[in-house]
């Protein structure tokens, strides 16, 4: 590494990664000397795509990324501008799985050769057919969609993402699938399916249903059993089939018992999460073309059939004037103009990357898909002087993910003007979208005048990796796990490695010369907030992601279960488009140790661990 990276590298976990994930290396031999080369290679290569001024361009793009104020994916960071053959989209939701052998091992194969490129990938799994039912056609007996994700998690221990990284998977199921309850408790037994994150698809009706103490049918389409004349069939929207089908009644669950069945696995096990499904297709900007059953693994963005991920996210800790100071402040102006600048590069991504598969191109080059969102946050509020569970807090967090998510659209358009709005666009009918609705006249009157360039602009992911890179700022929208602790990292020849690490706001309150005595109370760690708190931050910022936003509720072990189970209730009425909790357990142990982290890294890991997450 050179001198100049000495500001930016100056932690050894900070080093560590850079070399292990991010460095360009060719045969065996390093390729960058430092950093600033590698922020100089994404520079130049997202600049590549202008039609005009790519050398202006470059030197904007290279402004937004030094000094790691804006973080794009890991993936761009890795390949951009590299003669490496990898896709620069973190992650992907695949094609639905046809319902026999051929569909199946299909559906595999373009999983595999996803995450061999480097992407992460989601599954709906809802549409193969219940354990123990007789296919109309064949005659064969079904083993169900949970003994077929064993297939899937045995791949993906074979195949290794690029670099010093594993793979990560989701899997979903429908709340009305017949197997169900075997997929809520798929991951009861240590070591099972551990390359995946579970997540049920929770509707609208389900959580009616739950409310009235009503009976729920579990159900599966009529065409695809073996005939029944006097089976009972409902109407059901299904995934893969067109418009409403008949689909058989298999059996009726009290929705209660089963709601809390979900609750339950996710108190034992940290699994499943949920996806409100309903929710995350009415606000979807192009629910006039596209219907979305699932998401990315690590939950920020739902995706339709092979959609992909192109992320990446702005450091507010980077952001912040006068830290620790009265005159504390957020530079809004420089946010503006970051994520302008970011808009278009991550907008020039797409046309650069590489894509496993052709399906994925064409989608991401149709909608042009992008999430800009933050990182920093926790630290950032504590510079502000801000405690992370108060009310302030959250309003201080709105205002400047509006001003995100606003600068972003207003990029949009003005790309559109340049460039032409993405394919898929149809004016009237985006202009109708509910999120669309909800944004000021002069954007909407914007798009309706000029079109916009990306269907979706924001997304906030968990961001891990590039945040441990930017000198271990919080994570995302999480609160600071702890202020000092231990964590180990794989490296390139798979075997861990140590680092003892302190978080970036309490190393700057050292550097000022401030004594850990006086250290103000707005220092708040994830686990003296309660659960709540967390929901409530992630409802404060909803408004302005026209996504989602992974966010995990940390819950403390010695949470009794009826306050754990009204944490989902809490999300769906808050308006959330998912809820993830973990809570320590004897099956998945701790996310992250103060002492030692390696129970986090092992077989039974959470998906979304450092070498996992879609970074």
């Amino acid at each position: 590494m050179t001198a100049a990276d000495a500001p930016w590298l100056a932690t050894p976990i900070a080093a560590h990664i850079w070399q292990t994930k991010y460095r360009w290396m060719r045969d065996g031999r390093a390729q960058e000397d430092g950093v600033d080369e590698t922020w100089r290679r994404v520079a130049g290569t997202a600049a590549s795509l202008e039609p005009a001024g790519s050398g202006a361009w470059e030197a904007r793009f290279y402004e937004v990324l030094q000094g790691f104020r804006f973080l794009p994916g890991g993936r761009i960071l890795a390949g951009a501008g590299t003669d490496r053959h990898v896709t620069l989209f973190n992650c992907f939701v695949m094609g639905l799985i046809e319902d026999d052998m051929a569909g199946i091992f299909e559906a595999l194969k373009e999983g595999a050769l996803t995450m061999q490129a480097g992407g992460g990938v989601g599954y709906d799994f809802s549409t193969l057919r219940p354990g123990n039912s007789i296919a109309c056609s064949s005659g064969r007996i079904a083993s169900g969609p949970v003994s077929f994700m064993h297939v899937w998690d045995a791949m993906c221990d074979t195949v290794l993402s690029t670099g010093a990284r594993r793979g990560a998977m989701i899997a979903s199921l429908r709340c009305d699938h017949p197997d169900i309850d075997a997929f809520i408790d798929a991951k009861r037994k240590p070591g099972k399916l551990s390359h995946f994150n579970l997540s049920v698809q929770v509707t609208d009706a389900f959580m009616a249903a739950v409310s009235a103490g009503a009976d729920w049918p579990l159900v599966f389409p009529e065409a695809s059993l073996q005939k029944d004349a006097g089976a009972e069939t409902v109407l059901r929207q299904w995934p893969g089939q067109k418009g409403r089908v008949p689909c058989r009644v298999i059996a009726r669950r009290p929705a209660r018992e089963l709601w809390e069945r979900m609750a339950r696995a996710a108190y034992d096990t940290a699994e499943p999460g949920v996806l409100f499904v309903d929710r995350i297709n009415e606000f979807n900007n192009l629910s006039y073309r596209e219907t979305i059953t699932t998401t990315n693994p690590c939950g920020e963005i739902p995706l339709p059939p092979y959609g992909a991920c192109n992320l990446g996210s702005l450091n507010l800790a980077r952001f912040v004037l006068e830290p620790f100071t009265p005159g504390a402040r957020l530079d809004l102006d420089a946010i503006r103009d970051t994520t302008a600048v970011a808009t278009r590069l991550l907008d020039n991504v797409i046309d650069c990357s590489a894509f496993p598969l052709e399906r994925q191109a064409v989608q991401a080059r149709g909608s042009r898909r992008i999430g800009i969102g933050i990182t920093g946050l926790a630290d950032a509020l504590i510079m502000l002087g801000l405690n992370y569970g108060e009310a302030t807090a959250r309003q201080e967090a709105a205002r400047v993910m509006q001003t995100v998510c606003h600068a972003a659209y207003r990029a949009s358009i003005q790309l559109a003007r340049e460039k032409g709005p993405f394919p898929y666009f149809d004016r009237d009918a985006y202009l109708q979208g509910r999120f669309v609705c909800s944004l000021p006249v002069d954007i909407r009157t914007g798009i309706a005048s000029h079109g916009i360039r990306n269907s979706h602009l924001t997304a906030i992911a968990p961001a891990g990796t590039i945040s441990l890179l930017a000198g271990n700022v919080s994570s995302g929208i999480e609160p600071v796990f702890a202020f000092t602790h231990t964590r180990q990292v794989l490296n390139r020849s798979g075997e861990y490695d140590r680092f003892d690490l302190v978080d970036y706001a309490l190393q700057l309150f050292r550097e000022q010369g401030n004594a850990e005595s006086d250290l103000p109370a707005v220092f708040v760690a994830a686990r003296s907030l309660p659960p709540a708190a967390h929901l409530a931050m992630q409802a404060a910022l909803q408004p302005f992601v026209d996504s989602a936003i992974s966010k995990t509720v940390n819950v403390p072990a010695d949470c009794v279960f009826e306050d754990f189970r009204a944490l989902y209730q809490s999300a769906f009425e808050l308006g959330l488009k998912g809820c993830t909790t973990f809570r320590p357990n004897a099956v998945r142990g701790a996310v992250l140790e103060t002492q030692d982290v390696r129970a986090s890294t092992g077989p039974d890991a959470h998906c979304c661990t450092i070498e996992r997450e879609g970074e």
